[in-house]
């Protein structure tokens, strides 16, 4: 299965407008947002327009949780929120706190955050740690998110023009 990760999207439309059409045009089943949306109409957006799967957990600029709850119908969650995925056990958040233990630990496959807007793909103990970077570019000039292979755990980087 493919993954799309992406995170920090901070209401930045035309890279979310951008995000949807290389989603929609890849083989991507599943969609992991790792917080900062900011404004529900963002998150109404993806919704809207994505034609996989969509999972999603809270930011700490995602304030308005009400109308975020709303619009995505529940699928945005309180952060860690573990997951499997085709067997692999995987950790959603957005800070970084106790990654580092999290991925010694050896209970996971994969753990995937944001909030630092800093691309990150490494491997920890056998665990794939994972920031997609900012899909916004407001503090790196670079609008990323990554495509994760389920079967290999294989990354591929994308970046937006």
């Amino acid at each position: 299965m493919k993954v799309a990760v992406v995170s920090d999207s901070h209401d930045n439309l035309k890279a979310v407008e951008q995000f949807i059409e290389e989603v929609n045009n890849s083989e991507v089943e599943l969609v992991i947002h790792c917080g900062d949306f900011v404004s529900p109409f963002t998150v109404k957006l993806m919704l809207q327009k994505l034609k996989c799967d969509f999972t999603a957990v809270f930011g700490n600029n995602d304030g308005e949780v009400a109308g975020l709850l709303k619009v995505s119908g529940g699928l945005i969650e309180k952060p860690p929120v573990l997951k499997e995925l085709n067997g692999l056990k995987v950790a959603v958040m957005h800070e970084p706190l106790f990654v580092e233990a999290l991925a010694k630990s050896g209970e996971f496959d994969a753990l995937l955050y944001g909030h630092t807007h800093q691309l990150r793909v490494e491997e920890i103990n056998g665990c794939k740690v994972i920031n997609p970077g900012e899909l916004c570019g407001y503090l790196t000039g670079k609008k990323t998110f990554v495509i994760l292979d389920t079967r290999d755990l294989s990354v591929e980087v994308r970046e937006l023009k």
